[in-house]
């Protein structure tokens, strides 16, 4: 009878062993399945580290991941909208203008006759106007001419007027601009041969 106890006690330690080893393998297996299972939300920044509870029974706890949804926003640029500017040359040359638009040059004026080169002035007033010669010749000199003679003159004379004689047209047209006479003319067959001659009429406002 002691036999059989001890057979029968050494087979339920026995068992009791196996059993135990078996209880240990699979506490483990459902240990380290557990932990692989355990994901990451997002996968650029490090997850945080759980450390499982072990309860009495072998079984592990572990604590649940985050949603899926609660993971942050991306926070990579957004893609540029506008194009990148052409890189196509541009052309310097200027617009070309209509001819009918370009401006008038306006003629040059007459250059300026050199003091030396000018003939001799003299000066008739054909008005009512007291002292208009005087006045007339002091403007001339002012402009460098020199002027000879002052008088009146009787006569009909259509407007003022500077009478030149041949090949002294240019020094007419000088003295004109100088005093403020808008016409010039041959000289009149009483005047004087080697000077100009100066008419002044009612139309003068110089």
């Amino acid at each position: 009878m002691n036999r059989q106890q001890d057979e029968r006690g050494q087979v339920l330690s026995s068992l009791v062993a196996v059993l135990a080893v078996v209880a240990i393998v699979g506490g483990l297996l459902v240990l380290f399945g557990t932990r692989g299972n355990d994901s990451v939300a997002d996968s650029g920044k490090p997850a945080d580290k759980t450390t499982p509870k072990v309860t009495p029974s072998g079984s592990p706890s572990v604590k649940p991941s985050a949603p899926a949804s609660s993971a942050p926003a991306s926070s990579a640029p957004p893609a540029p909208t506008s194009a990148p500017p052409s890189s196509a040359p541009v052309s310097s040359a200027p617009p070309s203008v209509p001819a009918s638009e370009k401006p008038s040059v306006p003629p040059s004026s007459p250059a300026s006759i050199p003091v030396s080169a000018r003939p001799a002035v003299e000066v008739y007033n054909n008005t009512a106007r007291k002292g208009l010669a005087e006045d007339v010749a002091i403007r001339a000199r002012q402009s460098g001419w020199i002027v000879t003679g002052r008088d009146n003159w009787h006569g009909k004379i259509v407007a003022s007027t500077v009478y030149f004689p041949a090949g002294m047209q240019a020094e007419a047209e000088q003295l004109a601009k100088d005093i403020g006479v808008a016409r010039t003319k041959d000289a009149l067959p009483n005047m004087k041969k080697d000077r100009l001659s100066v008419i002044l009429t009612t139309d003068y406002a110089g």
